[in-house]
């Protein structure tokens, strides 16, 4: 008997403020990277799917972005917050 199935994680990347385009508030959003595993006998062993979306904090609202659009947003919130440190509060991006 061979035990198989998917198990899935998600990694919070940064915090950036943006404006949402569904309530039209400048509110904190949520970079989130969402990966799915293989698992064999319960033991994650490769990834087959990689998802990247913001969530806004204030309506809830999930928005996919691809994975160059991700890296973008996290080259800008690195920039802002300077060598070390970790940004939460950034200019107001659209």
């Amino acid at each position: 008997m061979i035990i198989f199935g998917t198990k899935g994680y998600l990694y919070q990347l940064a915090i950036l403020t943006l404006v949402c385009g569904r309530c039209g508030n400048p509110a904190a959003h949520t970079l989130r990277k969402r990966v799915t595993k293989f698992t064999l006998f319960f033991v994650p062993l490769f990834p087959f799917s990689t998802k990247y979306a913001t969530q806004c904090t204030f309506c809830g609202v999930e928005q996919q972005i691809t994975k160059e659009q991700a890296e973008q947003l996290q080259v800008q919130v690195q920039a802002a917050s300077g060598p070390g440190q970790q940004a939460y509060g950034q200019p107001y991006q659209s």
